[in-house]
């Protein structure tokens, strides 16, 4: 029997049905997608047309998935400005260093307490450095503190990290999907990629102006085409010689955030951002075992002790460098511990290249730790600041300009 649309259609059904509920209880969607996952597939009963181990879409779903990491890495892409970054000062890019840096020891740290190889502690590192933009942007408009001045600082740090991550990708892309055991064959991978960000940076900034040329066109149809074709092919390109192909979908955003049309791009790309996105975190959850995690609970469960107590320390860096309110403290690092979408990513790589399976159990457990626990405590990091210091402690700080994006950002996820 040819069930594949109707599994198809069940599997969308349960995941709007899963970010209903979450929106319901106003927290993040993303555990509710990965749980609604775990629970089903090979677990799940065999209810006969109705079947929730989904057998005969599970590549298509896999596949949905594969297109929710390109729109995820292409949508940050169009996002991401190196010029913004810079102009955003010598604090946000001092306090984003700090915080990689902080995040990646402590990957260091786990991985070596793990007894993991080193590979396997690269991609450890990844995933405990990469904060969730999702989460963190929700978290704010929801708490309606996008106006805040801690906010463009919280927002800096996580561009800051959105550049780590297209670096780490490219890194580990190298290290893990070479298929070379050498270190002068992971060197070479690693140049490759760089030097594909790189000349592709310089080559499709100035095919901008052409790439213009063909968006000029008031049809939706063909101009959706366009974009399309470009992160199709880009990623696909990629992929060929050896490189992410989340590396060509950030490179094809990168390119597009130049041009005039970026608005009716984002625009456009959203709403399968946002589908493709949620089959992503679905498949995710079908992939993983519930029975594997026991093993990874305890050092998942140590990993987001870490991040947190590091995000903090994060936070307090930062809001001396900036000469902030030291309550800022506990809204940064608490906001910033959110883990989501690029951790998997992150993780997803090293199932790719064979590493141990631990990682994604770790990862399921990491995840859905941070992206419950975070949210919450940010919720409540103005009580956890007066019960910790005492609620008439004054302090001095220099106001922050609000950033410009943020008034889309809220109006988008609105």
């Amino acid at each position: 029997m040819n069930t594949l649309i109707l599994e198809i259609g069940i599997a969308v059904c349960l995941v709007a049905a899963v970010g209903l509920i979450s929106n319901k209880l106003r927290v993040s969607v993303i555990p509710f997608f990965i749980l609604i996952g775990m629970v089903l597939g090979e677990h799940a009963p065999d209810l006969g047309i109705i079947d929730l181990q989904f057998k005969e879409s599970m590549p298509f779903l896999d596949f949905m998935g594969r297109l929710g990491v390109l729109f995820l890495l292409f949508y940050l892409g169009l996002e991401f400005s190196v010029g913004r970054l810079i102009k955003s000062g010598k604090s946000i890019v001092t306090g984003g260093t700090i915080y990689v840096c902080i995040n990646f020891i402590t990957g260091l740290l786990v991985g070596w307490m793990m007894g993991m190889p080193f590979a396997e502690i690269m991609v450890i590192c990844g995933i405990m450095t990469s904060s969730s933009t999702v989460i963190v942007a929700k978290v704010l408009t929801d708490l309606r503190r996008t106006a805040n001045p801690e906010t463009e600082i919280i927002m800096g740090m996580i561009m800051f990290d959105d550049l780590f991550i297209a670096m780490h990708i490219s890194f580990l892309s190298g290290l893990v999907l070479s298929g070379g055991g050498s270190v002068w064959s992971v060197i070479g991978t690693c140049l490759l990629a760089l030097g594909f960000i790189l000349l592709f940076l310089v080559l499709g900034r100035k095919m901008v102006p052409a790439i213009d040329k063909l968006l000029q066109v008031k049809s939706s149809e063909i101009f959706i085409l366009i974009i399309f074709a470009l992160l199709f092919i880009t990623a696909g390109f990629s992929e060929t010689i050896h490189v992410a192909e989340a590396i060509g979908a950030l490179m094809a955003g990168l390119v597009l955030a130049d041009s005039k049309y970026i608005k009716r791009i984002e625009h456009m790309v959203l709403p399968y951002k946002d589908f493709f996105g949620a089959m992503f975190f679905f498949s995710f959850g079908l992939s993983i075992d519930p029975m594997s995690l026991g093993g990874a609970v305890m050092w998942a469960s140590i990993a987001a002790a870490l991040t947190i107590l590091g995000n903090l320390a994060s936070g307090y860096f930062a809001t001396r460098i900036s000469s902030m309110k030291k309550h800022a403290i506990f809204d940064i690092g608490f906001t910033l511990s959110a883990r989501g979408e690029f951790s998997i990513i992150m993780a997803n790589i090293g199932k790719a290249g064979g590493l141990n399976p631990i990682i994604q159990s770790f990862v399921v457990v990491y995840v859905l730790i941070l992206s419950i626990v975070a949210p919450l405590l940010t919720k409540e990091s103005r009580n956890f600041w007066k019960l910790t210091f005492g609620r008439n402690e004054k302090d001095k700080g220099k106001p922050i300009s609000f950033p410009k994006r943020l008034d889309d950002l809220e109006k988008r996820l609105d």
